[in-house]
């Protein structure tokens, strides 16, 4: 694992404890210079190592870093052999892993960032990824015989796990907006964007990168003048690792949603979906290509189909498109 991450996980996991520079090279048979270094390195990285003579180093209680090791500590047992990737900055986490899922990378790699310089959404919009405000993932599925109708299902359980594990960590309510934002106090505070490759003989998924992108914060400036109406964060001031409690929230509830989806074809997470449907009994626009359509949301079906009524009384199952509420 090398000493600097060595050292990093046993600090994570004893938060507010000191080691002394010798203790900890006996535990991992190194020098005492070698450990000195670490810290260093780990300093220069931003983690928050008091260095005190005669009682060693320790991590702050009070940081919010995100880290391999600080997201496993959360981490249900079963789910300790992801393969976590974190990065202070990329282009786009969904981009990165379609390369790579492409070169044949194995299912359960998790690849999150602290900045994102061209992060996306849907319909190829750009996904506002300042640094050190928000939590920027994607995860690599490669499920068994999934058609594209299932290909849905990804985004809805991921859409359910988000905002359960935003209510975990948080006393907030996390609400969705049919079908991939997450809305917190009336405000968009997150995205998912799930991409997918198909097999042309089959037509089966071959592999789906699920991105996910949440504001944790509101940036050092605020939000662009463009997103000051819609867009929000789910705290006001930092809070405690709360970064690495949520990422491993949500991957306990997403991958129990996706395994028993897989295994049983469970459904469970579709009636904790429309609970959060803040749309259901609106009046909304319902935008699919060039074409928009005033609608009223009656309901969302089994599939996390969207049910409309339209002005001319006609019903409608729509499983594509967006709706807004500003019209």
């Amino acid at each position: 694992m090398g000493t600097k991450n060595n050292i990093l996980k046993l600090f994570e996991e004893n938060r507010g404890q000191y080691f002394s520079g010798e203790n900890i090279a006996q535990q991992f048979d190194v020098s005492r210079t070698a450990v000195w270094k670490a810290v260093k390195s780990l300093q220069k990285e931003g983690y928050p190592i008091s260095a005190i003579t005669n009682k060693g180093y320790c991590l702050l209680e009070c940081t919010d870093i995100l880290s391999k090791q600080g997201i496993n500590k959360y981490l249900d047992n079963k789910l300790k052999e992801l393969e976590i990737e974190v990065l202070s900055s990329t282009t786009s986490t969904n981009d990165i892993l379609k390369e790579k899922a492409s070169e044949g990378l194995r299912d359960g790699y998790v690849l999150i960032a602290n900045e994102q310089t061209k992060g996306r959404g849907r319909l190829r919009r750009n996904f506002y990824s300042p640094n050190n405000t928000g939590v920027y993932m994607s995860l690599l599925l490669r499920p068994r015989n999934y058609t594209s109708e299932d290909a849905l299902s990804i985004t809805t359980m991921a859409a359910v796990a988000m905002c359960e594990a935003i209510e975990s960590v948080s006393d907030e309510k996390a609400e969705i907006k049919w079908v991939n934002d997450i809305f917190v106090r009336g405000k968009k505070v997150g995205g998912i964007l799930t991409e997918g490759s198909f097999e042309l003989e089959t037509g089966l998924l071959d592999y789906a990168v699920l991105g996910i992108g949440v504001n944790l914060y509101e940036p050092v400036n605020g939000f662009a003048e463009e997103l000051k109406e819609i867009a929000g964060s789910i705290f006001l001031n930092n809070e405690n690792d709360v970064k690495n409690k949520l990422v491993a929230e949500f991957l306990n509830r997403f991958y129990k949603y996706y395994h028993a989806n897989m295994q049983n074809n469970s459904n469970d997470y579709v009636e904790e979906y429309r609970k959060r449907s803040f749309v259901i009994g609106k009046k909304v626009r319902l935008i699919s290509g060039n074409e928009s359509k005033n609608a009223l949301v009656l309901g969302i079906d089994d599939s996390c189909h969207l049910i409309v009524r339209y002005e001319d009384e006609r019903e409608e199952c729509c499983y594509s498109g967006e709706i807004s509420l500003r019209f």
